[in-house]
């Protein structure tokens, strides 16, 4: 019954006790990269990619797999390998992209340089029943933003990454990922040093037009949360 209730009223459950409003997760949910040495519980884990798998696909074929890296032997040596691409990552963006030190960067470097340590790390693959084509991705990324939003509810923080590409053949014969198999994304999970949220964020009158492109949404003016 309680379980039930909770559905109802459209909250999602924190351990088991505490209900986390939907609308609060999505507005404070933000990329966590700096975690404690503290285990993801694996009840949790299995929480989390349960909820993660409740994710909207095109006719609903559910193509998401989750390729789960906790302290296996094989696990160690993907995130080694991953460790390497995520610091090569990080290197150039910082580069070409003018990064200056300052809190974000140092927030960045300590993430790369921990890489091998973060507690999990899930590789979100797609199993592909067709050639791969641009609108793929929305059946895959959903899940992404699902698994996000129950780590965050049971109290833990993610980051979703791209640079595992930069090692993907290495993954793939390490991993036995068949060459069908895109890997579409890479996760990391930890109990978080720090918090979520507030977010900042653009407001609204920036990222919404109206009726054409370019075109103010007079209407979103208003409270920077509209729920409230």
């Amino acid at each position: 019954m309680d379980r039930l209730r909770t559905q109802a009223l459209g909250c999602i459950r924190v351990n088991s006790s505490t209900p986390l409003d939907v609308l609060d997760a999505l507005a404070t949910t933000r990329s966590i990269r700096r975690y404690t040495d503290a285990p993801v519980e694996l009840d949790d884990l299995r929480s989390i990619l349960w909820h993660a798998g409740r994710a909207p696909s095109g006719s609903n074929r559910q193509p998401f797999r989750f390729l789960v890296l906790r302290d296996g032997p094989d696990a160690r040596r993907a995130k080694s390998l991953m460790g390497e691409a995520f610091r090569r990552g990080w290197n150039t963006k910082r580069a070409h992209d003018g990064y200056r030190p300052g809190r974000f960067a140092a927030s960045m470097q300590r993430y790369v340089d921990r890489f091998e340590t973060i507690p999990v790390v899930i590789l979100v693959c797609l199993d592909r029943y067709r050639e791969p084509n641009p609108m793929e991705g929305a059946s895959v990324y959903p899940a992404c933003q699902n698994l996000l939003l129950a780590a965050r509810a049971h109290g833990y923080g993610g980051a979703l990454t791209m640079w595992h590409l930069g090692v993907e053949d290495e993954l793939r014969e390490l991993l036995d990922i068949p060459d069908h198999v895109a890997l579409s994304a890479c996760i990391t999970l930890g109990v978080p040093e720090g918090n979520h949220g507030p977010l900042r964020r653009r407001p609204l009158n920036e990222i919404v037009y109206d009726d054409r492109w370019g075109a103010p949404a007079d209407w979103v003016d208003g409270p920077a949360d509209p729920s409230q």
